[in-house]
């Protein structure tokens, strides 16, 4: 009896209806889930003192999306000037210059050939014949020869000193021309500069005077025998060679006193500058340093007259090769006394003064 019960509570629902009693014959793990659903999670406690300590983190907060239009990422902020002009990547390199001659000296393959030609002249011609008149004249020979030249060259000082306005200065260089003519036995004795009479010699000259009132230098040249120059000085010197020829005629118009003239004016400039050129052929670039010197000077002269301040580069690089005017005390019209630039390979009177 109790067996067919059973299997009828087995096989299905009751006669009587009531719902089946099968969960009581499932497996104790089936049961357990099954109660598990409906039923809150069972928190065991842990006493207080068992507690063990509990490590916290927090989420990493959200990013917030910038105001711009374009994403966080592809955002960019322009870096300052330098800093970009610093990133940016050179490919290249770029040189900047200029070919051919420089400015101021347009034909500057030939007036190189001419120095070449002048200077192998001087070595085996000129020098010797320079040291030749040395060693052979006396000393006070050959500055009287020297006081004479000197003295010849008088009138065109006088002159342009009076076309500069510097009416004092033009007054004392005719008095050294009077002095000098009269006790100075025409010129062979400096007297005017003798102490108690205290006239200095001061060069000048036409290519001065064109400088003084803004006439450029034009093309440098460096020309046989005349040596370095520019076509304002050469223009300038041979007006001043031409003075006493066109203007007071016999003797200054004859051949002799014209290759007197030339020999001892171009000797006396040779022996003179014999240092100078010694450091000019010493150097690296003896026909660039040559050029250079010269043009620095005539600029340093102009500006003289003028009574501006020389430049700093041409003071510097006369100062270097000692080619810098001795200082001389300032005259009593606050003028600097003028000197011609040196052209010791000059052995024409074409010069200026």
């Amino acid at each position: 009896m109790a067996q067919s019960r059973a299997a009828r509570c087995d096989n299905g629902p009751s006669e009587t209806g009531m719902p089946s009693l099968a969960l009581l014959a499932a497996s104790p793990s089936l049961l357990s889930a099954a109660l598990s659903l409906g039923a809150p999670p069972v928190v065991e406690a842990v006493p207080a003192g068992d507690a063990a300590p509990q490590e916290w983190t927090l989420p990493p907060a959200p990013e917030v999306p910038l105001p711009q239009d374009t994403p966080p990422e592809t955002a960019e902020t322009p870096p300052p000037e330098g800093e970009a002009a610093a990133e940016e990547e050179v490919t290249e390199i770029v040189v900047e210059g200029t070919y051919g001659p420089p400015a101021g000296d347009p034909v500057e393959q030939f007036n190189a050939e001419s120095y070449r030609l002048t200077q192998a002249v001087d070595s085996a011609v000129i020098e010797p014949v320079a040291y030749a008149y040395r060693d052979g004249l006396p000393e006070p020979i050959r500055d009287g020869l020297g006081n004479v030249v000197r003295n010849l060259g008088e009138p065109s000082n006088a002159l342009n000193f009076l076309l500069q306005g510097k009416v004092g200065k033009a007054f004392e260089t005719l008095g050294r021309l009077a002095i000098n003519s009269t006790l100075g036995v025409g010129g062979l004795f400096d007297v005017a500069k003798k102490p108690g009479i205290g006239l200095p010699y001061r060069r000048n000259g036409f290519a001065n005077t064109l400088g003084f009132y803004g006439v450029g230098p034009g093309p440098y040249l460096y020309l046989p025998v005349t040596g370095a120059t520019t076509a304002r000085d050469l223009f300038g010197s041979t007006l001043d060679q031409a003075l006493l020829p066109f203007v007071v005629g016999k003797p200054f118009d004859r051949p002799a006193y014209a290759a007197t003239y030339f020999v001892v004016n171009g000797l006396d400039q040779r022996l003179a500058f014999d240092e100078e050129l010694a450091r000019i052929e010493a150097s690296d670039d003896p026909y660039g340093v040559r050029r250079d010197t010269y043009l620095a000077k005539r600029r340093a002269d102009i500006a003289t007259l003028k009574g501006e301040p020389v430049a700093e580069e041409d003071r510097l690089l006369l100062e270097e090769m000692k080619m810098a005017p001795p200082a001389a005390p300032a005259p009593a019209d606050g003028t600097a006394p003028v000197e011609t630039p040196p052209n010791p390979e000059a052995l024409l009177i074409t010069q200026p003064r």
